[in-house]
């Protein structure tokens, strides 16, 4: 069935590492492979999985004191290019971009560091950028693509794995697509209260 897609390749992003044990776990039996970066490459490699360095992939750092990681157009061609479009697919196998058919992020905490009382300096770092995209670009091409938006949907997906293995349903991909730009929606009226107002 055309809408039923399998996880190969999984790009992990996320701040916060508890409950990724699990998933990770079930993933890797399923044969998924890892692509990572930084503190969640490094947690991945810990645990005995392997795990692609994305700055393999895209043959650039992680630069400007972590701000930009992820943000590349062979990360973003991986997850937003259509499987089913020749035009997308040719020009993904052109330029050597990786398809990526989960993603699992958790932002940076921006409502937490606000209301930790930090200043503004820390509070500005803490709005999430790479991660955010990463978000939206999965949620857009959930005809294709799983998106794990917060630490919340890790059980969701783990449950799923454990029904049908590392293939999903367009449904299911609509599903955590609903809850992604829920998580994306609520995370930009959070920055722009504090804009705002300043809390």
């Amino acid at each position: 069935m055309a809408e039923t897609k399998r996880i190969k390749t999984a790009l992990v992003s996320v701040f916060h590492k508890d409950g990724l044990d699990a998933l990770l776990k079930k993933l890797h039996e399923e044969g998924v492979k890892f692509l990572s970066t930084g503190g969640t490459r490094k947690f991945i490699e810990e645990l005995g999985y392997p795990c692609q360095a994305v700055e393999d992939v895209t043959t650039y750092p992680s630069i400007l004191g972590g701000r930009v990681k992820t943000l590349h157009p062979k990360i973003f061609g991986g997850i937003l290019g259509r499987r089913t479009l020749a035009e997308d697919q040719a020009q993904m196998q052109q330029y050597e971009i990786p398809e990526i058919d989960l993603v699992i992020v958790d932002l940076y905490p921006f409502e937490d560091t606000v209301a930790s009382g930090a200043c503004e300096a820390d509070i500005i770092e803490k709005i999430d950028i790479g991660g955010i995209s990463l978000i939206r670009a999965g949620a857009k091409n959930f005809k294709d693509v799983v998106i794990v938006p917060s630490k919340i949907e890790y059980q969701p997906l783990l449950e799923l794995l454990n029904r049908n293995g590392a293939q999903t349903e367009i449904e299911d991909r609509r599903w955590f697509a609903t809850r992604a730009f829920g998580v994306s929606s609520h995370y930009d009226m959070a920055i722009h209260a504090y804009f705002e107002t300043g809390e």
